[in-house]
Parts: structure tokens; C-alpha cells; sequence
């Protein structure tokens, strides 16, 4: 066994042997693996497929904009046509409620009757977002 021999120079240590100097280049840390015990794989069980529930009635089509101090609306209709009197459901992420139309407007004037490539205010009881689907039902 060798000894280091210290000598005190002013109050601090150094060691005799000296320390080669290199250039070291950026170590790469590995982790050690660790033994992981394989257990036997159970057999594959079914998935169960949900499906959305079917929705009553006929796409119209989606929400883009509501006024909150009006409680109005904003519906593009892409599908079908639209009347005064239909009844109507309104389904998103949290909304979802049936009505009849009592007020239908295209630039502030009241019509009859919306088209597809229409873009429609309506009246509607209850808070809607944009991207609500609307339906129209029987």
C-alpha cells in the first residue's frame, strides 16, 4: 500500500501525488438496468365499443356565434330548411335542449322560412356555444 505524503505549505494541504490533467469531454450517464421479473400475460379481453347515442331528428346545422344580453343565436344552416314553428334540439358539450322557433332573422329582418347557406339569428331559451349542433326534430 503506498502512503501520500502531505506537505503544508502557508496553512494548506497538497498532495504529493499529482493528478494527471486531460481534457475531458462530456460523461455519459447510464443508469443501471434493473431486473424486472416477467409474469405470464393474461389472454386478451374484448374491448367494449361505445357508441354514441342516436340523436332524434335532422342535422340543420352549427352554432357560430351567441349574444348573451339577447339570448340570440347565431346558426348556419347547412342542411334542410328551417321554419317558424319548428321545434328544434340543441346538443354540444354542455348544452342540450329542445325548443320551438319563435323568432328567425337575417340581418335583422324577420323571415319565414331559412335555407341552407343561410346564416340565421334565432331566439333560443338557454345559454348555446359555437360549434353547437342543431337538430330539427318532430
Amino acid at each position: 500500500m503506498k502512503k501520500k505524503t502531505v506537505k503544508k505549505t502557508k496553512g494548506k494541504k497538497k498532495s504529493a501525488v499529482k493528478k494527471k490533467t486531460t481534457q475531458h469531454s462530456p460523461k455519459k450517464k447510464t443508469k443501471a438496468k434493473k431486473s424486472v421479473k416477467k409474469t405470464a400475460k393474461k389472454g386478451k379481453r374484448p374491448v367494449a365499443k361505445t357508441t354514441a347515442p342516436k340523436i332524434e331528428g335532422t342535422f340543420i346545422g352549427r352554432v357560430t356565434h351567441y349574444f348573451p344580453h339577447v339570448n340570440a343565436a347565431v346558426v348556419k344552416i347547412e342542411k334542410s330548411s328551417l321554419k317558424l314553428g319548428d321545434k328544434i334540439l340543441v346538443k354540444g358539450h354542455t348544452t342540450n335542449f329542445k325548443q320551438p322557433i319563435n323568432s328567425l332573422q337575417i340581418d335583422r329582418s324577420p323571415i319565414e322560412e331559412a335555407k341552407p347557406g343561410d346564416e340565421i339569428g334565432l331566439e333560443v331559451k338557454s345559454r348555446v356555444r359555437e360549434h353547437d349542433a342543431v337538430y330539427k326534430i318532430k
